[in-house]
């Protein structure tokens, strides 16, 4: 199917909803998906954002000015999650125990609203890597367009291009969580290293990024292009990591990859 074929079949069945509450981070998937589902359905569209602490600050506010800019009815929602310890404690089903709290959430606003169906922007690519978060959701009854209309990550950024979207080429992120391994209890301490690292680099220049934190030892994972780069300034890196709470800093020769920390599931 064409990518207009899927974008009008997108738009179809978000037209049969009527009302429908999106689940929104700010990212490329959920910045479309809430999008269009306001062009449809006008007011009968309702985006919610969570602020938790394994949400980094500079993304909450970048996803609440983008939500401003597209004239998108938006909810902000506190979620303390680190208050369950059950997540805390880290387990590889952390992402499951995540989505069903959210969810919860998620379901509470749209009794609220008074709506009966919530998307979120998992789309047709993100089914091929364990995401027990996307399990989570579809108990919870937590409906998937991207995937019933065929949508891929690529036609994502295709149809968020055309429509003039900022995020179309953002780069993907993750919650902050999914930067300690498995195992490893998570704590705000950590997630707070984390972030400034991130936050940091990308004050560098530096474009697709991970901070992963295992234990004091900051893991840098960096696009191939950009290795040589890092190393070329790595006193001002280190140096600047270990004022964060870092004791050892590295530099991951494989580069970036998405979800590096299943590796060892």
């Amino acid at each position: 199917m064409s990518h207009d074929g899927k974008l009008k079949d997108l738009k179809d069945r978000i037209r049969e909803k009527e009302r429908l509450l999106i689940s929104y981070s700010g990212g490329v998937d959920s910045s479309l998906l809430a999008k269009l589902a306001h062009d449809v359905l006008g007011e009968g569209a309702v985006a919610v954002i969570l602020d938790s602490e394994i949400y980094p600050r500079s993304e909450l506010e970048e996803a609440v000015a983008l939500a401003e800019s597209l004239g998108l009815e938006l909810r902000v929602e506190r979620f303390s999650i680190l208050d369950d310890q059950a997540f805390s404690q880290n387990p590889s089903t952390r992402c499951y125990i995540c989505k069903k709290r959210s969810s919860a959430i998620l379901k509470r606003v749209a009794q609220k609203e008074g709506m009966s169906c919530i998307a979120d922007g998992v789309n047709a690519d993100d089914l091929d890597d364990y995401r027990p978060g996307i399990a989570a959701c579809s108990e919870e009854g937590i409906w998937h367009p991207f995937v019933d209309s065929g949508i891929t990550k690529k036609d994502i950024r295709t149809l968020a291009q055309d429509m003039g979207l900022p995020v179309w080429d953002k780069p993907s992120s993750a919650c902050l969580a999914s930067r300690i391994p498995y195992n490893e209890r998570i704590t705000r301490e950590g997630l707070r290293m984390v972030e400034e690292g991130e936050e940091y680099l990308k004050s560098l220049g530096f474009g697709q990024l991970r901070v992963r934190s295992q234990g004091k030892t900051a893991r840098i994972e960096l696009e191939e292009q950009e290795l040589e780069r890092a190393l070329a300034c790595r006193q001002e890196i280190v140096m600047r990591l270990k004022c964060i709470g870092f004791e050892y800093v590295t530099l991951d020769l494989e580069g970036y990859r998405s979800g590096s920390l299943n590796e060892v599931l």
